[in-house]
Formats: C-alpha cells, sequence, structure tokens
C-alpha cells in the first residue's frame, strides 16, 4: 500500500539539468526522512542525497555542488535538481524512505557524451 513514484527522468547533454520528482503515498509523508539513490549498470546503488523530516539535507561528494533535495509536504513529493550533469551521473535515479523500508521502481537518467 505504500508506493513511491519518480518521474522527471530522461535524456540530456552534458551540462544540462534536471529535477526528478517522487510522490509517495500510503505513509504519513512529513514524518519520514527521504532518500535518493542511483545505480549505474555494473556498479553498486550509492547514495546521492538525504533529505530528513525537518529539512536538514546531505549529499554525497560528487554531487556537493551541483544537485540539491528538497521536499514539499503538501505534495508528499521529494525533489532533486540536477544541474552540471555529466556523463558519470547517467543511472537509474531511486527515491527511498530514510530507513530503507519503501522505494520506488527507478527513473532511467541518461547523460549523452
Amino acid at each position: 500500500q505504500v508506493q513511491l513514484v519518480e518521474s522527471g527522468g530522461g535524456l540530456v547533454q552534458p551540462g544540462e539539468s534536471l529535477r526528478l520528482s517522487c510522490r509517495a503515498s500510503g505513509i504519513i509523508f512529513r514524518l519520514y526522512g527521504m532518500d535518493w539513490y542511483r545505480q549505474a549498470p555494473g556498479k553498486q546503488r550509492e547514495l546521492v542525497a538525504k533529505i530528513s523530516s525537518g529539512g536538514n539535507t546531505n549529499y554525497a561528494d560528487f554531487v556537493k555542488g551541483r544537485f540539491a533535495i528538497s521536499r514539499d509536504n503538501a505534495k508528499n513529493t521529494v525533489y532533486l535538481q540536477m544541474n552540471s550533469l555529466n556523463s558519470e551521473d547517467t543511472a537509474v535515479y531511486f527515491c527511498a524512505e530514510g530507513a530503507g523500508r519503501y522505494w520506488g521502481q527507478g527513473t532511467q537518467v541518461t547523460v549523452s557524451s
């Protein structure tokens, strides 16, 4: 009954931007921290960014200064603004509840080179 649904992925050129969205249902969204992960082919899943229920954020070193995580509790949605994308950002991006109990299906981000 808990669902996390990502959207906003696509194909972009290096240097361009995307904003990913993840809408949650079946939970009291405002009470939960939310995370973004990504997984590239042949690689381990890696944490990209976290936002707490209170709005505190943390980022992986490889996206600091380029990505921003935010949330809109009225919309039950967490966002990932991705700027200055490069080919190394190509991956499936997943939204997850902060305790790891619930995951979205992922959205593909492809940055051409």
